[in-house]
C-alpha cells in the first residue's frame, strides 16, 4: 500500500486551471481518469488526511504510485479527453457500466439500390436509416414481420438475393406477399425505393396519412363490391395498428427525447435510458455501475451521457436530454452534446406534465433494475471473495490473488504444439488479455518442457517491460541468461505499447500462475521462474485426474474439499485456459490441412492461385500442365509459370484418397477450392482414434 504523500506534488506545481488528470499504479498502468475545472483544487482533495477519504478514494490513492495532468483550454475540451481517456486505458477504480452490450438497431439500408431491411449492432453506417435502439432482436422482427404486409420491402441477405435473381425464382416473402420481390423485377428500384421511404417515415412516427389512405382504398374497394381486395386492406389497416400498439405514444407533439434514470446506493448505480423518437418510446437500455469513489448523482449522469453519446453524432443525438440532475457544471455537457448533434441540444430535468410522469416511469425501472441486481450480485460477489480467500489459505499466500494467470498446452499427437493464458481478475475473466504461444524451442511432444519455454517467455517480456519503464534499479537484474531484452523477430515483440499508460500484453505480473497439470508441470514452470529472478509470483497446479492442488518442492498435493469455492473457481480458471488452447490448436491445424503446394510458391497470392484452380479444375491437372499452358492462364507470367511447375515438381504427390467402404480409388477430379493438393481432402472432422488424443 502506496503512501499517497510520497508522490504528492510540490507546492505551486499544479496549476490552476480546467484539464485532465490520470492516476498511475507502480507498474505504471492507469488506474482512474478524471476531469476538473481547477486541477489544483479538485488534486488537493485526494491529498488530504485519510480518514476524511471515501473508502473507495482512500483504496484508489493508496494503490496509485503518482499522478499526472494535461491542461486543456476550456471543460468541453477536458470532457472530451477525459471520454477518449477513459476508453483508451479501461481505468480499473472508473465508473463502469456493466452490461455495456451493443443494442440492436431496426436499419434500412437506404445506400442500396434495393434497401434492405435488417437488425442492425455496432457502429452506424452513413447512409442508413436507423430506427431504435430496441431491448431484444425479437421485438424488431415482431415488428417488421407486421409492417411487410403493408410495406413489402426486402429482408433478405446479398446472397439470396442474387440468387433468387440468378434463378429467377423469389424466396418464400415473395410468394406469400410479404416481399415485393425485386430480385426477379416485380418491382422497378425507383418503386422499392419509395417503398423504403414510406416504410422509415411509418417508422419515424408519420402513421396518419398511411392510415386514412388506407381506409379511403377500403371503403371505395367495398363500394365497387371488391370485396377480397376491401378484407385484404381491412387486415393491412389492422396489422399497422398492432405495430403502432407496440409503441404506444407517451409525449405529444412528436417529442424526440432520451431520458435517463438513476437509482442508487452507496456501493452500486443503475442507469436506465427510455429513447422517445416521434413521441413514442422506442427503445430503453440499463446499465449498472460499482461507485469506486465518492460520486454525486450529478456526475453519474455526466459519465452515463458520455457512455451513451461519445460515439454517436447527428440525429443519433436528439433534440431533448431529460435528466433527474444536472451534473456540475452543466454548460460544458450542453455544449459538448450540442457538438455531437450539429444543433441544439437541451439537457434539463422535467418539472411537471407528461415528461414528468414519464420520467417517474423511468426512475421506477431503474429502481427495479438496481433491486434485481443486487439481489444477484450479493451472492456473486460473496462467492468470488471467498472463493479468493480459501484459495489463499491453502497456498499460503500473504493476500487474496486478485490477478490469476492460467497456462494450458494443446496439440495433436505432437503436432501443431501451442499454448494457452488466460487471466482472472477479482475472480472474472479478463478476455481482453488472454495470450496464446506457439512452442518454438523444440518439436514433438513434451509437456514439462512446453510449459518451461512459455513461462519463460511470458516472464521475459515483464522484466524487458520493467528495465525498458526503469522500473529495475540496476538494469542488468531484469536479464537472466541474457535473455532480459526482447529477441528480434519475435512476433509479439513490436506489441508492446510505449509507456504511456495502455495495458500492455505483458506489463502487469500475476499473484498467482496456475498451470494445467501435476507436480512435473508444476515444477517447470517454478524452475522457469527461478531462472528469471522470479520469487514473489506463487506457482500451483491443478491436476485433472483428482482434482488436487500442486506445490512446488511438495510431495503431496493440497487436497481442497469438493464443495470448496476456492477449487471451483480454479477448476473454471483451469477449464478457460483448456478451451483457449485448444480453440487456437484447432485453427492451426484447421490452416495447416487446408494448405497446399501452392501455397509454397513465392509472389503467388490468393487471387492467382483461385484463378489457377479455376483454370485447371484441380491441382492434379495443374501439376501435369506444361509451362505454356500454365501462362495461359491471366496474370501468370513465364517467370511465374517457372516457379509453379518447379514448386509442384518438388512436391510429391500423395496417396490418393480412398473409399473404406468400398475399397475404391477415389481420383481427383472435383475442382479444389481450397488449395490442397492431390488426394488431400480436407475433412471436417477427426477419426475417433486420433479425436481421443487430443488434448
Amino acid at each position: 500500500m502506496a503512501d499517497p504523500s510520497s508522490y504528492r506534488p510540490r507546492p505551486g506545481e499544479i496549476p490552476d486551471s480546467p484539464g485532465v488528470y490520470r492516476f498511475r499504479d507502480e507498474h505504471r498502468r492507469v488506474i482512474y481518469v478524471g476531469k476538473a475545472k481547477s486541477l489544483r483544487q479538485r488534486l488537493a482533495n485526494y491529498f488530504q488526511d485519510l480518514a476524511n477519504l471515501h473508502p473507495r478514494t482512500r483504496t484508489m490513492v493508496t494503490t496509485a504510485a503518482s499522478v499526472e495532468w494535461t491542461v486543456v483550454s476550456t471543460e468541453v475540451e477536458a470532457l472530451q479527453l477525459e471520454y477518449s481517456w477513459i476508453k483508451e486505458y479501461d481505468p480499473r477504480f472508473n465508473v463502469k457500466y456493466r452490461d455495456d452490450k451493443s443494442y440492436p438497431y431496426l436499419a434500412v439500408t437506404m445506400n442500396e439500390q434495393f434497401p434492405r431491411v435488417q437488425v442492425m449492432r455496432g457502429h452506424k453506417k452513413k447512409g442508413v436509416r436507423y430506427f431504435g435502439p430496441y431491448g431484444h432482436a425479437w421485438a424488431i422482427r415482431d415488428t417488421v414481420d407486421l409492417l411487410l404486409r403493408v410495406f413489402p420491402v426486402r429482408t433478405c441477405s446479398a446472397g439470396v438475393f442474387k440468387n433468387a435473381g440468378r434463378t429467377g425464382r423469389p424466396c418464400l416473402l415473395g410468394y406469400i406477399g410479404k416481399c415485393s420481390a425485386p430480385c426477379v423485377g416485380r418491382i422497378t428500384p425507383e418503386e422499392h425505393g419509395e417503398l423504403a421511404e414510406e416504410f422509415c417515415d411509418f417508422m419515424a412516427g408519420r402513421t396518419g396519412t398511411y392510415l386514412r389512405r388506407l381506409e379511403k382504398q377500403m371503403m371505395e374497394a367495398a363500394e365497387e363490391m371488391e370485396y377480397e381486395r376491401a378484407a385484404r386492406l381491412r387486415d393491412d389497416i389492422e396489422a399497422l395498428k398492432k405495430a403502432m400498439e407496440k409503441n404506444a405514444v407517451v409525449l405529444a407533439d412528436a417529442t424526440d427525447a432520451d431520458l435517463i434514470a438513476v437509482a442508487e446506493d452507496e456501493l452500486e448505480a443503475a442507469v436506465q435510458i427510455f429513447h422517445v423518437r416521434g413521441g413514442r418510446v422506442r427503445g430503453q437500455r440499463g446499465w449498472v455501475t460499482d461507485k469506486v469513489e465518492e460520486v454525486t448523482t450529478g456526475a453519474l449522469v455526466e459519465h452515463a451521457l458520455q457512455q451513451l453519446y461519445g460515439e454517436e453524432s447527428g440525429d443519433a443525438v436528439p433534440k431533448e436530454v431529460l435528466v433527474p440532475a444536472l451534473p456540475e457544471p452543466a454548460v460544458p455537457v450542453q455544449e459538448w452534446l450540442t457538438g455531437r448533434r450539429g444543433a441544439n441540444v437541451s439537457l434539463r430535468i422535467p418539472q411537471r406534465g407528461d415528461k414528468k410522469a414519464l420520467m417517474e416511469t423511468v426512475e421506477r425501472n431503474a429502481q427495479q433494475a438496481l433491486a434485481l441486481h443486487k439481489t444477484k450480485r450479493a451472492s456473486d460477489l460473496t462467492t468470488r471473495s471467498r472463493a479468493l480467500e480459501e484459495i489463499a489459505e491453502a497456498l499460503d499466500l500473504d493476500s487474496a490473488p486478485l490477478r490469476i494467470e492460467c497456462y494450458d498446452i494443446s496439440h495433436l499427437q505432437g503436432d501443431d504444439v501451442v499454448a494457452s493464458m488466460v487471466v482472472f481478475e477479482d475472480g472474472l475473466q479478463r478476455k481482453g488479455e488472454y495470450r496464446r504461444f506457439q512452442i518454438k524451442g523444440f518439436a514433438g511432444q513434451d509437456d514439462v518442457r512446453s510449459m518451461h519455454e512459455v513461462i519463460s517467455r511470458r516472464f521475459r517480456r515483464y522484466l524487458a517491460e520493467k528495465e525498458r519503464t526503469g522500473e529495475w534499479a540496476d538494469g542488468e537484474e531484469a536479464a537472466a541468461d541474457g535473455e532480459g531484452v526482447l529477441a528480434d523477430g519475435d512476433p509479439l515483440a513490436g506489441s508492446l505499447k510505449d509507456d504511456d499508460g495502455r495495458p500492455r500484453k505483458f506489463a502487469y505480473p500475476p499473484q498467482l500462475v496456475v498451470v494445467d497439470g501435476g507436480r512435473p508441470q508444476v515444477a517447470a514452470a517454478r524452475r522457469a521462474l527461478d531462472e528469471l529472478g522470479i520469487d514473489d509470483i506463487a506457482v500451483c497446479g491443478l491436476a485433472k485426474r483428482l482434482e488436487e492442488v500442486w506445490l512446488p518442492a511438495e510431495d503431496d498435493p493440497v487436497v481442497l474439499p469438493r464443495t470448496s469455492e476456492g477449487l471451483y473457481l480454479l477448476q473454471r480458471v483451469r477449464d478457460e485456459a483448456h478451451r483457449f488452447a485448444i480453440t487456437y490448436q484447432r485453427t492451426k491445424r484447421a490452416k495447416r490441412l487446408r494448405s497446399g503446394p501452392l501455397d509454397d510458391v513465392p509472389g503467388l497470392g490468393e487471387s492467382r492461385k483461385q484463378a489457377l484452380i479455376k483454370h485447371f479444375g484441380s491441382v492434379k491437372k495443374l501439376r501435369s500442365a506444361t509451362i505454356e499452358q500454365i501462362q495461359q492462364v491471366p496474370g501468370i507470367g513465364r517467370k511465374t509459370a517457372e516457379t509453379i511447375a518447379a514448386a509442384l515438381a518438388r512436391a510429391a504427390p500423395a496417396a490418393p484418397a480412398v473409399n473404406t467402404a468400398t475399397g475404391e480409388i477415389i481420383d481427383d477430379e472435383e475442382p479444389d477450392t481450397t488449395g490442397g493438393s492431390s488426394g488431400e481432402p480436407v475433412s471436417a472432422g477427426l477419426p475417433d482414434e486420433r479425436r481421443g488424443q487430443e488434448r
